[in-house]
């Protein structure tokens, strides 16, 4: 079983062996360069017999379709944040580098899945794009549970803002694969929105984590927009923008705190708690 631990590039380890984190690097370099050049590729040409990314955008308009400009400037920080995330597996400080060694297969496998997703989406292959989304998912999840106390400079790029990206790419493509352009499917929308409160709300209430609060926000803004472009009578993007107002404000309440040297203290003892402190994300 310890073998098994020891070879399992998923588990946490206290050290990394010189070969391994060689591996790691060169993995999350080529990763990550294999995801932006598909995804800039595929925006700006459209591959034989398919369409590119904003095409598709706006030939599937549905109740979950989000404004690709908002979405874009989400990616691109998003991009330069994980390039940042790379060099740290560079620096020569044991700690910083064994750190962010230890989430390097998921990065790895989520820059993967989503390169395989772009690929997928731009050909219409929608269903098989959503076992993409589905399968990247349960790994940013396994991710975030399995290292909970992780630094921000790893927390943010690889944990949070994929996973908040992935959770709503769940119901954008999903509504495109089910083509949701019936009343019905609308009515279910509306009611399937407010998943992503009680999606965020479970995130800063169970582990304070503000982070996935702001990223959600941004997804909110962007689902918005581009719902106004497509029904401007219709419910959506109303439910979009209270939620997204609703969740930044929860947001900010766990936000403020710490950049003026507070914690946040929801429940009596929360202050002396030590296993709740371990369960949140080291954000701080």
């Amino acid at each position: 079983m310890e073998r098994v631990q020891t070879f399992n590039p998923f588990v946490q380890h206290q050290s990394h062996s010189k070969g391994s984190l060689i591996t790691y690097r060169i993995l999350a370099v080529i990763s990550l360069l294999l995801v932006v050049a598909i995804g800039i590729g595929f925006s700006v040409k459209a591959p034989p017999n398919g369409l590119t990314i904003w095409q598709q955008n706006e030939a599937h308009p549905t109740p979950f379709s989000l404004n690709l400009q908002i979405v874009w400037v989400y990616w691109v920080l998003l991009f330069v944040l994980q390039f940042g995330y790379v060099y740290i597996l560079y620096v020569f400080n044991t700690e910083h580098v064994n750190r962010a060694a230890n989430v390097g297969s998921h990065f790895i496998l989520n820059n993967i899945l989503m390169s395989a997703f772009i690929i997928l989406w731009v050909y219409s292959h929608f269903w098989i794009g959503e076992v993409m989304l589905v399968l990247n998912y349960i790994n940013l999840k396994t991710l975030y549970f399995r290292h909970l106390r992780t630094p921000r400079y790893v927390h943010v790029p690889v944990v949070t803002a994929p996973l908040a990206w992935n959770f709503v790419a769940l119901f954008s493509n999903g509504a495109v694969a089910v083509n949701s352009h019936t009343f019905a499917a609308r009515v279910a929308a509306n009611v399937a929105i407010w998943s992503i409160l009680l999606y965020g709300l479970f995130f800063l209430l169970a582990f304070k984590d503000y982070a996935i609060g702001f990223e959600l926000s941004i997804l909110l803004l962007a689902l918005a927009v581009q719902q106004i472009r497509i029904h401007t009578v219709a419910l959506q993007w109303i439910f979009a923008l209270v939620i997204m107002g609703l969740l930044l404000l929860v947001t900010l309440v766990f936000a403020i705190p710490p950049m003026f040297g507070k914690e946040l203290i929801l429940f009596a003892g929360d202050d002396d708690d030590d296993e709740d402190r371990e369960r949140e994300p080291l954000l701080a």
